[in-house]
Formats: C-alpha cells, sequence, structure tokens
C-alpha cells in the first residue's frame, strides 16, 4: 500500500504514552458484555491471544519506533477514509459526513461504551464517535492470525469507520433497538448483518481510495481478503479449539465477510451493501 509521505488526519488521539487508561478491572468477563453489544471488530479473541496482557508493555512506556511508524500509517488511513466518505456520503445517501476520531491506546482504555482490553481487539463507540485501536492488534494479525500487511491494517480501520457510517445513518441505533427484543439467535444474525455491511463499507472505501490516490499496490487486496478471513467467527472458534456453531456467529464467516468485502470493492455503491435487505428485511 502506498502510503508514506502522505498528509495525515488531524483527528487521531495518541494515548499510548499516556499512562494507565485502565479498563477499570472490567476484564475478560466484562468485555465479553460488551462485545455482546456488537460493536466491536470480532469476537472474543482472547483464547488465541490469552497470553498478550501478561507480555503488555507498561503503558507509559516510551514509544518505540515502530509504534510511531504505526501513528502514522494510522493517520494517513483515517485521512484517506475521511477524503473517501465526505463526499461518497452524501453523493449516495444524502447526509453529511462528520469525521470520527480515532483512539491510540496500549493496553487497555476507557469509552463512552466502558471499559475494553486490547485483547479484545479494535472497535468503535458510537457513544463518543470515536475508533479505537490498539497498534499491538496489527503485529497479532501477522504473526498469529496469517494476515500481515499494511493492506491488511488498512482494513481493520476502513471496518470499524464503517461502523460510524453507520451511525450515520442511523443503522447502528436500530439495530440495537431490535436486538434487545430478539432472541438471542436472531439477535446474532442481526450483529452478522450489521458487521458485513461495515465490511462491504470498507471495501467502497478501498475501491475510491485506488480510483482517487492510486493507493493499492500488487497483492493488496489478497492482504485484506486474508484479514477478513482471518476474522471471520467460523474460523476464530475453530482456531479456539471449538467447533463452529453458526447459529453463535456474531460477525459472520470467513467467507461471508471477503464476500461482502469485494462486493463494496467492485461496486463502490453503498446500495450494493444493504446486506438487511438480502437477508429479507
Amino acid at each position: 500500500m502506498k502510503w508514506r509521505g502522505r498528509r495525515g488526519s488531524g483527528n487521531v488521539e495518541d494515548r499510548r504514552g499516556m499512562g494507565a487508561a485502565g479498563a477499570g478491572g472490567v476484564g475478560v468477563v466484562g468485555m465479553l458484555a460488551i462485545l455482546a453489544v456488537g460493536y466491536f471488530f470480532g469476537i472474543d479473541i482472547s483464547p488465541i491471544v490469552r497470553e498478550l496482557d501478561q507480555g503488555q508493555p507498561a503503558q507509559d512506556a516510551p514509544l518505540s519506533e515502530r509504534d510511531q511508524e504505526y501513528g502514522e500509517f494510522v493517520s494517513v488511513v483515517l485521512a484517506d477514509t475521511e477524503e473517501v466518505w465526505a463526499p461518497v456520503l452524501p453523493e449516495q445517501a444524502g447526509i453529511e459526513y462528520a469525521d470520527p476520531r480515532l483512539v491510540l491506546f496500549r493496553g487497555a482504555v476507557q469509552s463512552a461504551c466502558g471499559g475494553a482490553s486490547a485483547a479484545m481487539g479494535p472497535f468503535y463507540c458510537p457513544g463518543d464517535q470515536r475508533v479505537y485501536l490498539d497498534t499491538d492488534f496489527f503485529d497479532m494479525m501477522a504473526q498469529r492470525m496469517g494476515a500481515e500487511g499494511d493492506f491488511a491494517a488498512a482494513y481493520v480501520i476502513a471496518h470499524e469507520v464503517g461502523h460510524h457510517v453507520q451511525n450515520l445513518t442511523g443503522v447502528l441505533s436500530e439495530v440495537n433497538g431490535l436486538r434487545a427484543r430478539m432472541a438471542e439467535a436472531d439477535a446474532n444474525a442481526l450483529s452478522v448483518l450489521t458487521e458485513l455491511q461495515a465490511d462491504c463499507y470498507a471495501g467502497i472505501w478501498a475501491r475510491h481510495a485506488q480510483d482517487r490516490f492510486g493507493s493499492l499496490e500488487e497483492g493488496d487486496l489478497e492482504e485484506a481478503m486474508r484479514a477478513a478471513a482471518a476474522v471471520g467467527d467460523d474460523v476464530i472458534q475453530s482456531n479456539a479449539g471449538r467447533t463452529p456453531v453458526p447459529d453463535s456467529f456474531t460477525h459472520g464467516s470467513a467467507a461471508q465477510r471477503q464476500e461482502w468485502l469485494m462486493r463494496g470493492f467492485r461496486s463502490g455503491q453503498m446500495d450494493q451493501c444493504d446486506t438487511f435487505a438480502e437477508a429479507g428485511l
């Protein structure tokens, strides 16, 4: 991915060197309760990274050169999403785009949605319209999930910004209202549709970023496809030593996530990302 030397966003809050931002003692069990709201990027990945917290560096440790490079990368990708969605959302949905903020943290963080641990992955909080990301997640993707590369990491950010787009269009609030009145299996199915639409929106970003900036290099789409597969519910459950149970899926299978990512990329159109209509809702 071509990103070096390009404009960065002014909407990044870097809290990685601010000392303990703590999750307030929420722990993994509490994190699962937060996950149930459906805002997080992936389901509980703690079986894959259960030793992550033990090896987490002190939160007030100075940023390494790699940390700083990740910060620059995230800033450029966020700027790209701003430049893409600022015209696309009003043109295709008649809604003005409001930039989200992106919070970089280390280990644990507090948000308007509660406390969160890095072991739970990146997430979007509609309460404060912020994306939260521990950049160590990128290393974990590469080392333990087989999803390395700049564009794989960019897909993660674009997916979370996709949730912000859903927040602006009213989808998130509508979904949460419906899920609260549904049986668990039905609520999970609705969550899957929400996540797949965010994947499709990530594909829209990739298409327009390529058209406008020429960002993609050979192999970039394959990186994003590997990342989409790596965070499929079936893959995560299998890697955790469990038999995949479709009724428990909250984010979609690997094949579904890849399909909707590419649907957004090929079309570049929001009306091609209506997962809910396709499911008969």
